[in-house]
């Protein structure tokens, strides 16, 4: 894969052919298919003219005949050719697109989650589907319609010279002027084509935020609003549409009058040539012929123009998102992180999320290897925000955290994120069946491990209880488990990671009392010889911490045992008696 410099560095033409390169056998063999195609349409005017003004007047009829039965199984092999264009070249078109995505979903996958966190998912796949599927057919059919369209006129131009220069004049008088309008008018087709692109990407946004909160817009019998959002888009949708179709309405008026006035021309002035004897009527057939050969290049070219203005739009939209550089990347000099101990140093943290904001404020704090740390707080403290950063999810902007005396900006992310095992309080569960989803913890895992790893997540009851067990669906994320179950199985991919360093963002949020009891058990267990850091918000689960951090306004507050921060009968304090007050 290219680096993004490389991107930065090289123009859209250069990019795009750079993808030929790995498929150049099938490219080269359908340029031969192309080339022979505008032999064969080049041909036929001529062996007509000569078949007429030679072998006719001769008596030669057995010849005329194998000439024209040569011509016949020249057109059979010209309809394989096509055969072998459309068949091979989508197979080119198809490779050179599966390439494209391959690199822009190995981009996006570099890219930081502060880039998530600005771009709409719908949009990003539009950028991965639709998009690509123009650059496709201008892999595909851009050169060969090039080839053959140029071919075939320039062909025909120099065989009309040696005809009747006259005529011929004609045609190059107005072929420029055709050629002009094409260049001009597909400027603008490209310039509103990207526009179309937008605003396809903005109505798949809508649609998928719409389709992800069907469940939330019944809920609150919402669908006319959720519909009337999808109805402004699909406005902005067909307005841009009608932009481009007014474009290309243009375009093509202009070239139906060029190619009708071409036709009129030649008639007219090859009628007056041949009133005054300058041209026999033959070769005004021959160019009649010609001009007639001139119309299917012509059109080649028009959708060649509309395939260009349309792929380099999607081709733009893809150099754009490749030229984005990811915000967090590995030090030139990374370390691999081995031999984890799982000592955790914050020192003098700031962070804010943009440059208003600070979400952390001077934060200094220090774990033990095989420490268990609880961290609690109000919403919106800053609680969540410093578990992220210590995985290194988002650079700090001020101070530093270390592993094992490491800063986590000198170690390379991915053996910093494989030391290092975080369930999410909002859980994400991919399309696939549950054993695949607690699999993900461990790529290579074996089915006994992943049932041991049911087992201490308190979730293996309730998939034996399921009709297809460990491969049954979840549904689109997770949607088929409860809220609990979903939980579970996030838990019981990080037993199976294992990982020396646990990050638990209210891990067991979505258990009810009962589960949360038994699997805190498990957790409790988990947890010895590893350094966890624990976010709670129901403070009863945390009492078997070392200790506990108050967060508050992005600053520690306090720290110390439940005992002890009791005790002081400050903000720890506070939340612990409004919990047990409502419990």
């Amino acid at each position: 894969m290219k680096d993004t410099k490389y991107y930065q560095t090289h123009g859209l033409f250069r990019i795009f052919l750079s993808y030929f390169k790995p498929h150049r056998r099938l490219f080269a063999m359908d340029m031969c298919c192309a080339l022979l195609v505008a032999a064969v349409d080049l041909a036929f005017p001529l062996v007509s003219r000569w078949s007429i003004n030679t072998l006719l007047p001769e008596g030669s009829y057995l010849i005329f005949f194998v000439v024209m039965g040569t011509m016949a199984a020249a057109y059979l092999i010209r309809a394989l050719l096509y055969y072998v264009i459309c068949y091979w070249g989508h197979t080119f078109g198809i490779r050179v697109e599966a390439d494209i995505r391959q690199d822009l979903f190995r981009h996006m996958q570099r890219l930081g989650y502060g880039f998530y966190d600005r771009n709409r998912t719908g949009q990003l796949m539009s950028r991965l589907t639709s998009d690509l599927f123009e650059i496709t057919e201008l892999a595909h059919h851009g050169p060969e319609d090039l080839v053959i369209s140029v071919l075939t006129i320039v062909g025909a131009l120099v065989v009309m010279f040696t005809i009747e220069w006259r005529l011929a004049l004609v045609v190059c008088i107005i072929l420029p002027i055709l050629l002009a309008v094409v260049i001009l008018r597909r400027r603008k087709m490209s310039a509103v084509s990207k526009q179309v692109k937008s605003r396809t990407a903005a109505i798949n946004a809508e649609i998928e935020s719409s389709l992800s909160g069907i469940r939330t817009a019944k809920a609150f019998a919402n669908e006319e609003v959720e519909f009337g959002k999808f109805h402004n888009a699909n406005e902005r949708f067909k307005t841009s549409k009608r932009e481009f179709h007014k474009e290309m309405g243009i375009f093509s008026g202009s070239l139906e009058f060029f190619m009708s006035i071409l036709s009129v021309a030649v008639i007219a002035v090859g009628g007056a040539l041949t009133i005054d004897n300058s041209i026999e009527m033959v070769d005004l057939l021959t160019f009649t012929l010609y001009i007639s050969t001139f119309t299917s290049p012509v059109r080649k070219l028009v959708n060649f123009a509309e395939m260009f203005a349309n792929g380099f739009a999607g081709l733009s939209r893809f150099a754009d998102l490749m030229r984005t550089e990811p915000e967090l990347q590995d030090a030139p000099d990374a370390v691999e992180l081995q031999n984890v101990r799982g000592e955790i140093t914050v020192e003098h943290v700031s962070f804010a999320y943009d440059e208003d904001l600070d979400v952390l404020e001077d934060v200094s704090l220090h774990v033990m290897p095989g420490e268990t740390v609880a961290v609690v707080g109000p919403s919106g403290g800053g609680k969540s925000t410093l578990c992220r950063l210590i995985p290194r999810f988002y650079d700090v902007t001020g101070g530093s955290i270390l592993i094992d005396g490491l800063d986590v900006r000198r170690v390379s992310q991915e053996s910093l994120h494989h030391a290092i095992g975080v369930v999410q309080q909002e859980v994400f569960l991919f399309a696939d069946t549950i054993g695949n989803n607690i699999r993900y913890g461990k790529p290579d895992a074996t089915m006994q491990e992943i049932i041991e790893a049911a087992k201490k997540a308190e979730i293996y009851d309730d998939i034996m209880a399921m009709p297809q067990g460990f491969d049954t669906n979840v549904g689109e994320r997770g949607t088929l488990l409860s809220g609990g179950q979903k939980q579970r199985v996030s838990i019981a991919r990080i037993f199976l990671k294992n990982p020396p360093i646990l990050i638990l963002d209210e891990a067991t949020s979505a258990l009810d009392s009962v589960t949360e009891a038994k699997i805190q058990s498990a957790l409790d267990a988990l947890a010895v010889g590893r350094t966890t850091l624990i976010i709670a918000h129901r403070l009863s689960t945390i009492r078997s911490a070392s200790r506990i951090i108050a967060v508050a306004d992005g600053k520690i507050v306090e720290e110390g045992s439940h005992d002890e921060l009791m005790s002081k009968n400050g903000l720890y304090a506070d939340l612990y008696r409004t919990q047990n007050l409502n419990g």
